[in-house]
């Protein structure tokens, strides 16, 4: 029976180095961090690849100190019933500052420029006459007065978009799914594109904060460059696929695209010409993965005692306060009737219902019941049994 008891020492296990004030989380009498459990109660993780991993029947939850989950059986996990975290926003400022930091290295040549300054190294009084006469093939351009496209105003992109401002850019932005969270902290000055086609057209500067996915992979391409302006400038500090790397070879070539700046290097991008390749430090700070492995962190722990979601990639955010009457927590399929089968099962043994949640997402879904404190345990089993065979449900979690 998958009955969780707020005195029940849980197993937390690490599949890489997690920064202390993540772990310090765990440091009460109820968690013991052991990385040799085979069988542990949830994973902390950040980008050690799970794929091939056998999951413990005991394994509830994975975090991910990061916001990527591409590392993660996502599918498998979801057809059993453990929810998989990440930690959206908690690396933002982190990636925001690099993005700006390249933008205007970029733009300026300043890559290229360091890499020229230390091939004169060994030519002594000479280096000062020889950095004069041959500076001028760095000439770059200001960003002020230019425009910024930024695609995806997510917690990054909405940074990068209002500091971009505070440059004397000119911003405009399109997402098409952009939350009402984040449309209030965005500044009403960032201009917004109805259509990606409108921001490739009039952008000289362009960055990009999507996920990757069937509709994004190769979303930088022929075509697409083909709707900017000449010698555009772009950024991808998101995922590498999302750009047709053939294609953007050729746009270099021709002068189309005037720099490629990407977090994500391989043989490709290392044979490009004006492309540059940074060694994957976007959320390379102490502070980011800091701030990661705390939310990382809490959100396991919020739902190992509590049953409650913030932040799954896999299940629906749900919250319902623990007030320390006994839960059921319901992970099933997204099919009609499910909760009156659940309050029913529960029903048949007299028990009132204190309070619930239903939330879905797509073809799953996750259901949250308290009940009066008056329940038995005894029957406790009896009526987890009963919900278990209900047809559709995946998994239940008694807290």
């Amino acid at each position: 029976m998958n009955t969780v008891t707020l005195d029940q020492v849980k197993t937390i296990k690490t599949l890489n180095n997690i920064a202390e004030s993540g772990l310090s989380v765990f440091n009460t009498e109820n968690y013991t961090i052991d990385n040799d459990n085979e069988n542990p109660d949830a994973i902390l993780v950040r980008s050690f690849n799970m794929h091939a991993m056998e999951l413990g029947d005991n394994l509830k939850a994975i975090a991910r100190a990061g916001a990527g989950v591409n590392n993660i059986p996502v599918d498998k996990c979801t057809e059993r019933g453990i929810v998989v975290f990440n930690t959206p926003g908690a690396n933002a400022n982190a990636v925001k500052e690099l993005v700006l930091t390249s933008l205007i290295a970029s733009s300026r040549n300043l890559f290229a420029g360091i890499q020229w300054v230390k091939s004169l190294a060994g030519q002594g009084d000479e280096i000062p006459k020889l950095v004069e006469a041959g500076k001028k093939q760095f000439v770059g351009k200001e960003i002020k007065g230019k425009t910024l496209g930024v695609i995806g105003l997510g917690a990054i992109g909405a940074l990068v978009a209002n500091d971009a401002l505070d440059l004397d850019m000119d911003v405009i932005g399109y997402d098409p799914y952009i939350s009402v969270e984040t449309a209030w902290k965005l500044s009403r000055k960032v201009q917004r594109a109805m259509t990606i086609e409108q921001l490739f057209a009039n952008s000289d500067y362009i960055t990009v904060h999507v996920p990757l996915t069937d509709s994004t992979r190769g979303m930088f391409n022929k075509e697409t460059f083909s709707l900017m302006k000449d010698g555009v400038h772009i950024l991808n500090f998101s995922r590498g696929e999302l750009v047709n790397e053939a294609d953007m070879a050729e746009a270099l070539e021709s002068g189309k695209v005037g720099k490629y700046v990407t977090d994500f290097p391989n043989e490709n991008v290392l044979n490009m010409k004006n492309a540059v390749a940074i060694p994957h430090l976007g959320a390379s700070t102490v502070e980011s993965e800091e701030n990661c492995a705390i939310m990382a962190a809490r959100q396991l722990k919020e739902f190992l005692e509590t049953g409650n979601i913030k932040n799954s990639v896999n299940f629906p955010n749900a919250y319902l306060e623990y007030t320390g009457r006994r839960r059921f927590a319901i992970f099933h399929k997204n099919v009609p009737n499910m909760v009156g089968q659940f309050t029913a099962a529960i029903s048949n043994y007299n028990l009132n219902i204190a309070d619930m949640v239903n939330r879905s997402r797509g073809d799953y879904a996750y259901t949250m019941i308290d009940i009066d404190d008056k329940v038995n345990g005894d029957i406790v089993p009896n009526i987890e049994e009963k919900i278990k065979n209900i047809d559709g449900v995946i998994t239940v979690n008694i807290y």
